[in-house]
C-alpha cells in the first residue's frame, strides 16, 4: 500500500464529546474536512488562490466508518492517501488514528474542482493538477483499503 500523508494533528476538545461520553459522530467529519482542507492547501488552493482564481473544491461524497471511541483530550492525527485522481476529482481515502495508533475512523472521499463563478465543475489549474499528480507518486494506495468503496446495507442470511 502507497505511504499515507501525515495532514494534521489535534486533540478531542471537551465540545466534541457528546452524551455517551465519547467523542460524538458530527466532529469526525468536522476532522476529516480540516483534513480536506490541510490538502486543499498542499496542492496550493490556499486562501488567497481561491480569492485570486474563484477556484476551489467541493466534497461530492464521503463514506465514514467508526472504528473506535475517542476520548476526551485524546490525541489524534488525520493520513491521507490517494486512491485515484483525473483532471478535475481526487478520491482519497483518510484515516484518524488515537492514541497509540488506534485506528478510529475512516473517511473516503471525492473531491471535485469548482469553477466559484459559474458554480460548476471545471478542471484544476494546471498548477494544482501538477501538485496533484505530485502527490499521487508517493501517497496512490496500491490497493485499496477494506473500507473504500463499502455498500451500506443490511446482511441477510439466506
Amino acid at each position: 500500500m502507497g505511504e499515507s500523508k501525515f495532514i494534521l494533528q489535534h486533540e478531542v476538545p471537551e465540545e466534541w464529546i457528546d452524551y455517551n461520553g465519547h467523542m460524538n459522530d458530527a466532529e469526525y467529519v468536522r476532522a476529516f474536512s480540516w483534513g480536506v482542507d490541510r490538502l486543499m492547501k498542499q496542492i496550493g488552493i490556499t486562501d488567497d488562490f481561491r480569492e485570486r482564481n474563484k477556484y476551489t473544491i467541493y466534497t461530492m461524497e464521503s463514506h465514514i466508518c467508526y472504528l473506535d471511541e475517542m476520548k476526551l483530550g485524546e490525541k489524534f492525527d488525520i493520513r491521507m492517501q490517494l486512491i485515484d485522481y483525473d483532471a478535475k476529482r481526487v478520491h482519497v481515502f483518510y484515516e484518524l488514528f488515537g492514541e497509540n495508533g488506534k485506528r478510529a475512523a475512516t473517511s473516503e472521499q471525492m473531491l471535485m474542482g469548482v469553477d466559484q463563478a459559474s458554480g460548476k465543475a471545471a478542471a484544476f489549474p494546471e498548477e494544482v493538477f501538477e501538485e496533484v499528480e505530485g502527490l499521487a507518486k508517493h501517497h496512490t494506495v496500491d490497493e485499496k483499503p477494506k473500507e473504500a468503496g463499502r455498500v451500506i446495507g443490511i446482511r441477510r442470511k439466506k
